[in-house]
């Protein structure tokens, strides 16, 4: 994006440029300097029009027939793939990672899309045997109805297209709140929606200050669910709001991931694994590796290895080709992962590789933060306990198998989870005792494709997974239905 331009709101079928507040810009957190464009501020008054518009489109789109459903989103999934460039650009532009990191978001946006529209050749519900003379038994799954879905910073397209989807494929309707800092590219996402055949009203946009929209948006009584990615503190508090009215809340929230090295592990697979799910996308993954928890054995060996892993990747901006790690998304959320690093040496933990930003120019124009591994951690930290949510490992030193896995489940948080072993014996013991909604095996903390069921136990989340066939409970309800014939 050369110049700043305007986006507006999709509501009613509209693009709607003006807000009740003004504008929000949009800065590259690679020169905070830099606005690369402006969207609609709305307000409290203006999310009456949304639940309008949504409750008109809810009722069309229930009628929908599911292979229609998948025409438009097939179609949808096409103009992304087309326009695919310009929005991985955009992506970069708003919220840093790298230009290869966008792309491959965008081809993951796709792919739900077509995932979930690859569905409506299947049985729809199932008949079921009923002990009186002449009756059948259907059971159908229908739309729960207008669907409120808030989505994050750090993966703005990919975490959208996640809860779309599966949430449009079952009929419902959906407002869009997008994260205030990158808003750009699920405006994108709605727009090829839109302009693949999208029934008015059926998909809203909701850009804005959350602080003055968010209870406008949760306090309708029309609302049928809402699915939130964020937080867990925010998270949290949906469930306070919330609590006392008929309405489904999923939570996919925080994480604290761990990945054990065992002594037998193959330790350059191990270093070489943990860096890339460690600092890739600036450690800005909900699966990121935090936690390194590595056998005394051979931790004289690993961590010369992490330390490696991190002095080698090159810090700029996203669209440059020989960057491979960009910035951070804002100057407060710098602010923040530095903060953590100097907390945890205030505590006594030692500094081994990065912790800082760099200050030369021009990268001090932008929010990097050095990739970092901090060791000699014990449980009391708070590097150990709270998420940093920046490219920052805590590694701590353990004796055997058992205490691996006391220290993975010595978190509130329950994402995910990795071993690094030859053994199959004690990859199958810490699969089933760890208490996370992930587990690998030689294999990063992050990464899991659309068909595969995503979701965390604990403080990371709610029961409801998202994504494959698990993804759709939540945006539907059960009705069954008995007909006796009448002879």
């Amino acid at each position: 994006m050369s110049e700043t331009v305007s986006f507006g709101n999709l509501i009613g079928g509209e693009w709607v440029e003006a807000g009740g507040e003004g504008t929000l810009p949009v800065t590259d957190p690679s020169d905070v300097e830099r606005v690369i464009a402006h969207v609609p501020a709305m307000s409290a008054a203006d999310v009456a029009a949304l639940f309008d518009a949504a409750a008109t489109g809810a009722r069309v789109w229930r009628q929908t027939r599911p292979l229609e459903r998948a025409r438009v989103m097939f179609g949808a999934a096409r103009l992304l793939r087309e326009r695919g460039e310009s929005i991985a650009r955009d992506l970069v532009c708003e919220m840093g990672k790298t230009l290869a990191e966008a792309s491959v978001e965008v081809t993951k946006a796709a792919d739900f899309l077509e995932y979930y529209a690859s569905l409506a050749r299947l049985p729809l519900g199932v008949e079921l045997a009923d002990a009186r003379p002449f009756v059948n038994v259907a059971v159908r799954n229908e739309p729960v109805g207008i669907v409120l879905a808030i989505t994050p910073w750090n993966d703005p397209l990919l975490t959208p297209a996640r809860k779309l989807a599966p949430a449009l494929f079952a009929g419902n309707a959906v407002i869009l709140k997008p994260a205030t800092e990158t808003p750009l590219v699920s405006l994108h996402l709605a727009a090829a929606l839109h302009d693949a055949g999208l029934p008015a009203g059926v998909l809203g946009t909701a850009t804005g200050r959350a602080s003055r929209i968010a209870a406008a948006l949760i306090a309708d009584p029309r609302l049928a669910a809402v699915t939130f990615t964020g937080s867990t503190a925010v998270g949290l508090q949906l469930h306070r709001d919330l609590a006392g009215r008929n309405v489904r809340l999923q939570t996919e929230m925080g994480g604290k991931n761990a990945s054990v090295v065992l002594a037998d592990a193959d330790l350059e697979l191990a270093a070489a694994t943990i860096g890339a799910a460690a600092f890739g996308q600036a450690g800005q993954r909900c699966t990121a590796t935090s936690r390194v928890i590595v056998d005394h054995a051979v931790a004289g060996d690993l961590l010369p290895r992490l330390v490696a892993e991190a002095t080698r990747p090159k810090l700029g901006p996203g669209l440059a080709p020989e960057t491979t790690i960009g910035p951070v998304v804002s100057r407060a959320h710098q602010a923040e992962v530095l903060a953590h690093v100097d907390r945890a040496r205030a505590e006594g933990a030692e500094l081994l590789a990065g912790g800082g930003a760099p200050s030369d120019p021009p990268l001090a124009q932008g929010c990097y933060v050095q990739p970092t591994v901090i060791g000699s951690v014990s449980r009391e930290m708070s590097i150990w306990r709270e998420e940093v949510f920046g490219p920052a490992v805590a590694v701590l030193e353990v004796d055997g198998l058992e205490q691996a896995v006391h220290a993975t489940n010595d978190s509130v948080y329950g994402l995910s989870a990795a071993i690094f072993t030859r053994d199959l014996g004690s990859a199958a013991y810490f699969a089933e005792h760890v208490n996370t909604g992930q587990v690998a095996v030689n294999l990063p903390t992050s990464g899991w494709d659309v068909h595969q069921p995503f979701g965390g136990f604990a403080d990371s989340g709610s029961p409801f997974k998202e994504q494959g066939l698990e993804g759709l409970r939540f945006y539907t309800r059960v009705k069954s239905v008995a007909v006796r014939a009448a002879l």
